[in-house]
């Protein structure tokens, strides 16, 4: 098994791969860091990572020729398993409405907008450890529970637009989101990669998992 992690200088890769190729041991998994689209046309599996702002993310995407047109090929056209995180996740919406608004790829309809706790002494961004509520059973989240702690840093939260698209959220003076999907894409905005068991787990299940 292939494990296309693309990179598009939009974040730190080193951490993300180590973990993969950690948890793709059992399963055999070659795990390539990649900014070739054709490499990540032909992948068996498809990590979207993503540091800093939704606009400049975006943009570095669409700056690697060809790249949206492989994920596009690959993740709708082929049904091969993707995984977003971070604003790797966020840029799955329709906009982005961070510095100004930005087309996502609107693979998941919703928006992304700023995180505003309920609870005036709560800084944002929001930053470490939080508590995950599971809203939908999924096979990646499998031997994950409520309760579980995953690794958060953003100021900038998922809105999804069905209900049934959010996996889980968090709370953070109100509901955060912390992983949608749908079909065979998934998204978390915690990186699992920091996320110590949870995060290795979740790592594993999207590795064996086949929609």
């Amino acid at each position: 098994m292939r494990v296309a992690l693309v990179d598009y200088d939009s974040g730190n890769l080193h951490s993300a791969e180590k973990a993969f190729a950690r948890m793709g041991r059992d399963v055999g998994a070659e795990v390539v860091v990649t900014s070739d689209p054709d490499t990540v046309r032909r992948a068996e599996r498809i990590v979207l990572p993503g540091d800093g702002a939704f606009p400049a993310c975006k943009a570095a995407l669409d700056a690697v020729g060809g790249m949206v047109e492989a994920l596009t090929e690959a993740v709708l056209q082929r049904g091969v398993p993707f995984i977003g995180i971070c604003v790797g996740m966020q840029m799955l919406a329709d906009t982005g409405h961070e510095y100004r608004d930005t087309a996502g790829l609107g693979w998941i309809p919703g928006r992304i907008d700023a995180i505003r706790p309920g609870d005036a002494s709560l800084k944002v961004p929001h930053m470490g450890w939080n508590d995950l509520r599971l809203r939908q059973p999924h096979p990646v989240l499998d031997g994950i529970a409520s309760g579980d702690h995953a690794y958060f840093v953003h100021s900038w939260q998922f809105h999804a637009a069905d209900p049934a698209h959010l996996l889980a959220d968090v709370d953070y003076g109100g509901p955060v989101t912390a992983i949608v999907g749908r079909d065979n894409i998934i998204g978390t905005q915690f990186h699992p990669e920091k996320s110590q068991a949870v995060g290795l787990r979740l790592i594993s299940k999207f590795l064996h998992w086949r929609p």
